[in-house]
């Protein structure tokens, strides 16, 4: 009998950890489709008694397990009770912020962002932007 190992921390599993088993579970889900796949062909080389029960089978697993796959493989673990504390402090804050900023009257606090991406002005812009200035240069030069 193999002993458990024991936990001494109350750390999540790391990133690497969580990928690696969400990838075995993905290409193992993904090997039996292929399974699927393969046994379809087997049946019907064979002429198996029940074929089309046996097909429909083999058809739904090659459909519905890439779907599956993929929904497990992006999945994460849930959170913890202290994640989910976390959370709902931030949603309450925020809820208060917004209550007084009502009550007096002041303009809404900025919503909590937790995922942002810093978007640059594509070139047009920018040029627009300049065109201005450098003609005001330019007039000043030969005024």
């Amino acid at each position: 009998m193999k002993k458990q190992p024991v936990l001494i921390t109350d750390a999540a599993r790391s990133q690497g950890d969580q990928l690696r088993s969400r990838e075995i579970r993905y290409v193992t889900m993904m090997g039996i489709r292929a399974l699927c796949l393969i046994l379809g062909g087997v049946l019907i080389s064979l002429r198996v008694p029940l074929l089309a029960l046996w097909l429909v089978l083999c058809a739904a697993g090659m459909v519905f397990l890439p779907w599956a796959a993929v929904l497990i493989a992006n999945d994460r673990p849930p959170k913890s009770k202290a994640e989910r504390a976390a959370d709902a402090a931030a949603r309450e804050d925020y809820r208060r912020a917004l209550i007084q900023a009502a009550a007096t009257e002041q303009p809404a606090p900025e919503p909590i962002t937790i995922d942002a991406e810093i978007v640059e002005e594509s070139e047009p812009e920018r040029a627009r932007e300049t065109e201005p200035e450098q003609a005001r240069g330019s007039e000043r030069k030969a005024g």
